[in-house]
């Protein structure tokens, strides 16, 4: 391997590293606006309202020179952006109110799992003994996690968890309808388009819900934790992670991206003081192991690739 190609791959492995670092960042800044008393969907809504011109630049950007979408292609994108990126995350914003960080991470991270599951159901896809093994360690690694937190933490923690497997689930929904859109329209740019209809899902829902002057009657570091999610944890992870894995492919990007739920781990110790114990870690590397296993099978399923590749 000569200097050069040495030097994309390990220009890739970083974006990837800090794209998926940046992704588990999100339930920190949740869990820290939290603390100033607002609401999951006021939350929501500034995120997308940050995120959306960003978003529409990327979006042009990443358009140029591609084939324009045709209406069915338009249709797809407004059903599996709704579903994937505001029901998905107005159930995961919910769940964060009752559960760790580290849990949230960890039950999103089963998003593999679920697409292996949905495609056997909806396509006749065969599971194989090795997604079976893979099953059972990211369900036996929930399972750990979910204990200790249900016997040592706050009150609620089953309530949490299921909102969050619920997000996790709608959003394999997402990634199994967009396999083929993923490949033909391409990753970033299908991705702007489907977080802008969720930003107009997520603003409606909010107008419809509650006065609009709520979103400007937030105290100051509110706003700025917007900002800071709509940025680092939202847009330029989806850069970052599609640019990761256009150099060193989809296994080695799987492998590396899972250092998220690790991550989630550190920062919730650092910034939220939530504690890490023994069989916490031992839960993430149980199901760490098993998304490893469904994502490094001889021919996974487009949706399976892209399950670490874009933002819930």
């Amino acid at each position: 391997m000569d200097s050069h190609s040495r030097s994309l791959r390990l220009t890739g492995a970083l974006l990837v590293a800090l794209g998926a670092i940046a992704f588990s960042g999100k339930a920190i800044i949740i869990k820290l606006a939290y603390r100033y008393g607002v609401d999951p969907v006021t939350l929501l809504a500034l995120r997308m309202l940050f995120s959306a011109p960003l978003f529409l630049v990327i979006g042009v950007w990443a358009s140029r020179g591609s084939v324009p979408l045709v209406r069915a292609d338009w249709l797809k994108v407004m059903a599996l952006g709704f579903v994937g990126y505001y029901l998905s995350s107005l159930f995961d914003f919910i769940g964060l109110q009752y559960i760790t960080a580290a849990l949230e991470r960890l039950v999103l991270f089963l998003n593999p799992t679920f697409v292996v599951l949905l495609s056997a159901m909806l396509f006749g896809r065969r599971i194989t003994g090795r997604d079976i093994l893979a099953l059972l360690l990211c369900y036996s690694g929930i399972a750990l996690v979910f204990v200790n937190d249900f016997t040592t933490r706050q009150a609620n923690v089953a309530l949490g968890a299921g909102w969050v497997l619920l997000s996790a689930l709608f959003y394999a929904i997402y990634l199994v309808g967009s396999g083929q859109m993923l490949q033909r329209v391409g990753s970033v740019r299908f991705a702007c388009w489907a977080s802008l209809v969720s930003c107009v899902a997520v603003v409606t829902h909010f107008l419809v819900t509650k006065p609009a002057a709520l979103l400007l009657d937030q105290p100051s570091p509110v706003h700025g934790l917007g900002i800071l999610m709509a940025i680092v944890s939202t847009v330029l992870p989806i850069v970052m992670m599609a640019e990761g894995m256009r150099r060193i492919g989809p296994a080695h990007a799987s492998m590396i991206g899972s250092v998220g739920p690790v991550g989630t781990i550190v920062l919730g110790a650092v910034f939220l003081g939530e504690s890490i114990t023994i069989v916490q870690v031992a839960g993430a590397a149980l199901v760490v192991a098993g998304v490893l296993f469904i994502s490094f099978a001889k021919n996974p399923s487009p949706s399976v690739a892209a399950a670490e590749e874009t933002p819930e």
